[in-house]
């Protein structure tokens, strides 16, 4: 997408942003979260029993929600932005597992865009597909606040 002006933002709502590259989920990167954030449950991080119990780890639900500003990054520039911040989220659903070598992407569509304390608030839906599958991983409603324009 090409980079919009601050004042059109709210002519964006309801429009689908952008659409991410596929990014591979792998045993390395379920591990360093585990490891960032000390959950290290069986089934994300011992491969030989998540193989034999369920046909292989799955990656954590927060590691999958995580992702969402790497994978959103640049979807959706705004001219004359000085900064941003996060604001919160809602609506965080967990739909379907990632298994470990599933390629996931991020669908994101903007939802609302109000101002707020001099920028403007801005409300994305946020779906992580994973290859090949009918059900996504994950939607979640990010809220933002940029600056500028």
């Amino acid at each position: 997408m090409n980079p919009v002006e601050f004042k059109d933002l709210p002519g964006l709502v309801g429009q689908e942003v952008g659409v991410s590259d596929w990014l591979l989920i792998d045993q390395d990167r379920v591990n360093k979260f585990a490891d960032a954030t000390g959950d290290h449950q069986w089934i994300h991080v011992d491969v030989e029993r998540a193989t034999k119990e369920m046909g292989g780890p799955i990656a954590h639900g927060y590691l999958t929600l995580s992702l969402i500003p790497f994978l959103g990054a640049g979807m959706l520039p705004i001219k004359g932005v000085t900064r941003g911040i996060n604001y919160g989220s809602d609506k965080v659903r967990f739909i379907n597992m990632v298994r470990v070598g599933k390629r996931v992407r991020m669908r994101q569509k903007l939802i609302g865009a109000e101002p707020k304390a001099g920028g403007m608030q801005l409300r994305n839906e946020c779906t992580i597909e994973i290859e090949g599958e009918a059900k996504p991983a994950c939607i979640a409603e990010t809220i933002s606040v940029v600056y500028g324009g």
